[in-house]
């Protein structure tokens, strides 16, 4: 009975994603007696979803035994590996680079929107802004404050929407250009990654500048990353660019989670008609082209913009708004790519310490 049971938890399909969400770690107890009580330990988050997992469960496993079953789930994140020989931070689980090959893709919009839709899910979330050049994450989330030390060696990572927030935009005037070479600039990144307190986060999502510059060979080089998100437009233009994009961090061994295709359609908001104004399935040819998941694609929306020059994306305006749940499902995704990454045991192991008799 056990073993069926299993069988049963281990084939389930997501209802929306399309993927298994429980793997055989997941299972913790599996009690039958007069009935079937069963505790599940997910590694990604997924509050939101965690009733509508315990009714397919429930029902499917009535079905199946004709018993009556009890579903526990909770989530607890896991550390997964980044590229071998950099060490992860001690407060930081998983780093997730979200990446485009130019600008103007909305990759900005894409991280901060999946950073808050991980953070809806029940995780512990930061975005570190790491485009030094262009800073734009404190206008999008409505913060302008300088951060606080209470060391005056560390800085304290500012809140906002429920989320950690790091950006050089919070150290300089809004209308400074930043005039450093790749070194310099580098060097700024590292320090705004380390010299924050982040406070025990699963996922720091980080927004890289467009490009696959010095900034990005730094972040392969020396920042532990659990893996990387593609943002593109189906343009042929932008798509060339993302693919360079993605054949980078293929080279540097940081694990592509999948792609996310922005600006796919747009609606008119008078008459609703369709239109393919920057071309039509490029994500999906690309993501065919390079066995890579399209994790989702997002239309053209006002509204989006909108959201973000008032400082309140859409995930933090109405997480249950059309917008908001595309987000959702692509964060979801890329949750549960990562949660199939090996695992990092590297803080399980004991310190080895040799003394003299």
């Amino acid at each position: 009975m056990k073993n069926k049971i299993e069988n049963y938890l281990l084939n389930l399909i997501h209802p929306e994603t399309n993927q298994k969400f429980i793997s055989k770690k997941n299972i913790k107890e599996i009690n039958i007696e007069n009935d079937i009580k069963l505790s599940i330990e997910l590694n990604y988050p997924s509050k939101s979803f965690n009733e509508l997992y315990s009714k397919i469960i429930s029902e499917g496993l009535f079905k199946l035994t004709s018993l009556k079953v009890s579903v526990t789930i909770k989530n607890k994140i896991l550390t997964h590996k980044a590229q071998q020989g950099i060490n992860h931070l001690s407060n930081v689980k998983n780093i997730i680079a979200i990446a485009s090959g130019k600008g103007g893709v909305g990759k900005s919009s894409t991280a901060v929107n999946l950073a808050l839709s991980l953070s809806d899910e029940g995780a512990n979330v930061g975005i570190l802004d790491a485009d030094i050049y262009g800073p734009s994450q404190p206008l999008m989330l409505g913060v302008h404050e300088k951060p606080k030390s209470k060391d005056g060696k560390s800085m304290e990572p500012i809140m906002a929407h429920g989320i950690q927030v790091m950006s050089i935009g919070f150290l300089v005037d809004q209308e400074t250009p930043m005039v450093w070479r790749g070194p310099i600039a580098t060097s700024y990144l590292e320090q705004l990654l380390r010299n924050t307190q982040w406070d025990n986060l699963d996922y720091l999502i980080i927004d890289l500048p467009p490009g696959t510059g010095d900034i990005q060979l730094t972040l392969a080089q020396k920042i532990p990353v659990t893996g990387s998100i593609i943002v593109t437009t189906p343009q042929d233009i932008a798509l060339l660019d993302a693919r360079r994009g993605l054949k980078m961090f293929d080279k540097v061994n940081i694990p592509i989670i999948g792609i996310v295709e922005n600006m796919a359609t747009h609606l008119c908001s008078e008459c609703g008609h369709e239109e393919h104004i920057f071309g039509e399935k490029g994500g999906q040819k690309m993501s065919t082209d390079y066995d890579c998941e399209l994790l989702g694609s997002l239309p053209l929306d006002i509204s989006i913009r909108e959201n973000l020059d008032n400082g309140v994306p859409s995930v933090a305006k109405d997480s249950n708004s059309k917008i908001s749940k595309i987000y959702k499902l692509i964060a979801i995704k890329a949750a549960l790519k990562i949660a199939k990454l090996s695992e990092d045991y590297t803080n399980k192991f004991p310190n080895i310490v040799i003394q003299k008799s």
